[in-house]
């Protein structure tokens, strides 16, 4: 075996074929790959130049930038080599020595960028050109006036720092710039290693950062996925014998040979998991970036206003419980205690995501090194935050990123892992699996307001190619993940079927719309068999085109829509009058010895009653507490306009958020004349604790008698918070359901959930002279999905146009 100091040797024997030819074993030689043969080609380099460079000229150095400057060669790299000199010898001289050098680099076939300056002449380049000022930052010595490269060094450094807060926007931008001609490297399936999102190019730009003194990158895998990306861009140069940075198709198997891995596929998912790396280090560097620069500008100004040297305190406004918005970011408030509440990643990254903020590195970190697991099955606040975050939109993204760089996916998901920076060789597909889940997420939370279950339709989107990760049919593998992943997050037996048949399914529509006779029954039929319900159907409308959507601008037209859409109304129509009234089977439901006790109560003292009783679920481990479902709110009031919106203006005053709920009119015992009204909530506090119920009561009452004015009140404590840019959500939307109810007009809303929804809705309803005979209210996440049955002031159903302008009018009241 030869080792690096025989190659040395032998290169300075006979140059420039000695060099040549040590060269050549380095690079064919077994022995050494990756870091080891990068240094060792560097040195020899290095020898090799300073042999040319000879006993040369007093007041002249020359030096190594860019990636020579940081020993990182790779077999075609480049030679960035600068010749300085202090400007005393003669030009003649100078110019000399550099076609000693410069003429046996070009003999040999390298390339090589040059440049002769003096010191001075060097940092005006510099100051001039950005690139050149990133080249010099890696300078490094090798042969010639020690001190003059030291020098030089320290001034370039020095410049850096202090030119700082003009120079890392202008890189900011390059970066920028750079990322939408080349794409993400993390998607790409012919990727540039160098110039792509998350490519060294980016590596390098951190490295700039961090020598700026103003913020450094999250260093935790920054140097593995460095190294990987440098080692495959070697294997690329061997394999092709050509300088390229492009990792081609036809070329990808002989580079995961070279690299001793088993496929192209492999390969390509370490190059995304590097570039992931990378990409992630970089979105986090540039954020704390711009938020030390934000500072500085705005310090001197508040000293100022505050008065000489007291310094400005810290915003914390809450966004959940133990999350505040601080800076620009979701961090954890200082009560938080992660360690004691396995549910708080996925809360901070629901409230992040909704509020539109980035979650923090150091929250991201604290919870993946302190936060207790989920039990089996999930508490239904962890299914419900879950939800919430993937009703985000396009927020979603960059919070679920940044919980996945720190292993909070895996860890809440474990299936994620076979998907995870998988790629998909498929021309139509522009993302990876995982990224195309989510994606397919962002697209599904645009459509939550077409069908019933937007917790199932968000779910399914996120696992509905979970079956790519495992060999065969990745729709019936997909199948049973889902069943175990669906069960394991806390739905229902029902709701597992239907989850695992929309997986199950999740092309059906779509390939039967393109691909078979819509005219035919049979067709249709066979349809509507696999689908089983007008409900599975509705996510599986919903379903395909976020998936489409998701995929790549090929995959949906407004011809594939049409021809979906043509099937859906076929199918409903097969599967039409399958499912129950919802209101027959609640009817159906005997109210309980303490609703009956409370209404009784209501009505002997003509005013509200109130009962407060925590619910809980059985904890995984029995030596566990409780797991906290919330508050049930039983409250029952003479039957009365206005109470539906004063009952939940009062608990939108009182920052309680309504889980579900149920109203109702109860009758009175034989030989009591009169109704009262019951209703029925599960609550929860937005943060802190719950009010008393004393208090809610007596809010209760100055709202029903007029002497609270809700609305001043709600709108006082929305102007004294900023608006947050938060996420923009699919407007609201009302419709009179078909065949809802024999004894009422059922009126359903599909709304974002937010502070007050159901107070506007009841004083919207109570405003259009309806009166609400019952209401069934839920929140799916950050989804309301709720539905009224109003009659006319005789208790009749409304004529068919009478409802649709309370719907319209409902509806423009809601996206006002």
């Amino acid at each position: 075996m030869t080792s690096v100091n025989d190659v040395r040797t032998e290169a300075s024997d006979d140059q420039p074929s000695g060099y040549a030819a040590a060269r050549l074993r380095l690079l064919q030689g077994e022995a050494q790959s990756g870091p080891p043969r990068r240094s060792a080609l560097a040195e020899l380099t290095d020898d090799w130049l300073t042999d040319l460079f000879g006993t040369g000229t007093a007041g002249v150095s020359l030096i190594a930038v860019g990636g020579y400057g940081r020993g990182e060669l790779s077999p075609r790299s480049d030679l960035d080599l600068l010749l300085l000199h202090d400007g005393t010898a003669d030009p003649g001289e100078i110019a000399s020595l550099a076609d000693r050098i410069w003429y046996p680099v070009w003999d040999l076939g390298l390339a090589l960028d040059h440049s002769v300056r003096t010191p001075a002449e060097a940092r005006k380049t510099a100051g001039d050109d950005l690139k050149v000022h990133l080249g010099l930052l890696d300078a490094r010595h090798i042969a010639g006036d020690l001190g003059l490269t030291a020098g030089l060094r320290t001034a370039v450094l020095a410049d850096w720092r202090n030119q700082a807060p003009k120079r890392l926007p202008e890189l900011r931008e390059m970066c920028e710039e750079r990322a939408e001609r080349q794409g993400e490297l993390q998607y790409l399936l012919e990727p540039d290693l160098k110039e792509a999102r998350g490519g060294l190019r980016d590596a390098t730009a951190l490295r700039a950062v961090a020598a700026s003194w103003l913020a450094d990158a999250p260093r935790e895998g920054l140097a593995d996925a460095r190294r990987r990306l440098l080692d495959v861009r070697d294997a690329l140069h061997l394999t092709t014998g050509r300088a390229t940075d492009r990792l081609a198709l036809q070329e990808q198997d002989q580079v995961a040979a070279e690299l001793g891995l088993l496929d192209a596929d492999t390969l390509l998912r370490q190059v995304y998991e590097a570039a992931r790396t990378i990409s992630y280090a970089s979105d986090v560097t540039w954020r704390e970036v711009s938020r030390v620069l934000k500072s500085r500008a705005v310090r001197p100004r508040l000293r100022a206003m505050l008065g000489g040297g007291k310094s400005a305190p810290v915003e914390r406004s809450p966004l959940a419980e133990g999350v505040v918005e601080m800076d620009g970011e979701a961090v954890l408030a200082l009560a938080a205690k992660p360690e004691r509440d396995p549910v708080l990643p996925l809360r901070a990254a629901a409230a992040a995501a909704q509020a539109g903020l980035p979650l923090s590195l150091h929250a991201v970190r604290r919870m993946a090194a302190a936060a207790r697991p989920l039990p089996t099955p999930w508490p239904a606040e962890a299914r419900e935050q879950l939800v919430t975050l993937l009703g985000a939109g396009r927020p979603t993204v960059e919070v679920w990123e940044a919980l996945e760089a720190e292993g909070l996916i895996t860890r809440l998901l474990p299936d994620w892992e076979r998907v995870r920076c998988r790629p998909q060789r498929n021309a139509v597909h522009t993302w990876t699996v995982d990224r195309h889940l989510v994606e397919t997420a962002v697209q599904a939370s645009e459509l939550t307001r077409r069908v019933g279950r937007p917790d199932l339709l968000l779910v399914a989107a996120l696992l509905h190619d979970i079956g790519k990760g495992w060999p065969g049919d990745h729709s019936v593998a997909g199948e049973i993940i889902t069943r175990d992943v669906a069960a394991r997050i806390g739905f229902d037996r029902g709701d597992v079927a239907v989850l695992s048949t929309v997986v199950r399914h999740h092309l059906l529509l779509i390939e039967t719309a393109t691909r078979r006779d819509l005219e035919d029954p049979a067709t249709v039929r066979a349809v509507a068999d696999a689908v089983g319900s007008v409900g599975t159907l509705e996510l599986l409308h919903a379903l395909t085109e976020a998936d489409a959507l998701a995929t790549g601008p090929a995959a949906w037209s407004s011809w594939r829509g049409s021809l979906v859409a043509d099937l859906v109304k076929r199918v409903s129509a097969v599967l039409a009058g399958d499912e129950p009234a919802a209101e027959e089977a609640a009817a159906a439901a005997e109210p309980t010895a303490e609703q009956e006790r409370l209404a009784v109560e209501a009505f002997r003292t003509g005013g509200p009653v109130l009962a407060l009783r925590a619910q809980t679920e059985a904890a995984a481990d029995p030596s566990d507490e409780p797991e906290p479902l919330g508050v049930e709110l039983l409250i029952a009031v003479p039957d009365q306009p206005g109470v539906l919106p004063a009952v939940a203006g009062v608990l939108a005053m009182h920052r309680l958020t309504v889980r579900t709920a149920e109203l109702r009119s109860l009758s009175l015992p034989e030989g009591v004349a009169g109704a009262v009204l019951l209703l029925n909530w599960r609550v929860a506090a937005e943060y802190g604790s719950l009010p008393q119920a004393a208090r809610l009561r007596a809010d209760l009452v100055r709202a029903l008698d007029g002497s609270l004015d809700i609305a001043a009140r709600l709108a006082e404590r929305d102007a004294a918070y900023p608006r947050r840019r938060g996420v923009v959500a699919p407007p609201a939307r009302v419709a009179v359901a078909s065949a809802g109810s024999r004894r009422a007009t059922v009126i359903e809303v599909r709304a974002q959930d937010a502070p007050g929804l159901l107070f506007r809705i009841g004083r919207a309803l109570e405003a259009s002279g309806v009166r609400v005979r019952s209401a069934h209210v839920s929140t799916l996440g950050a989804n309301a999905v709720d539905a009224f049955y109003v009659t006319g002031p005789e208790g009749a159903p409304l004529p068919s146009e009478e409802a649709v302008s309370v719907a319209k009018g409902l509806e423009g009241a809601l996206r006002s």
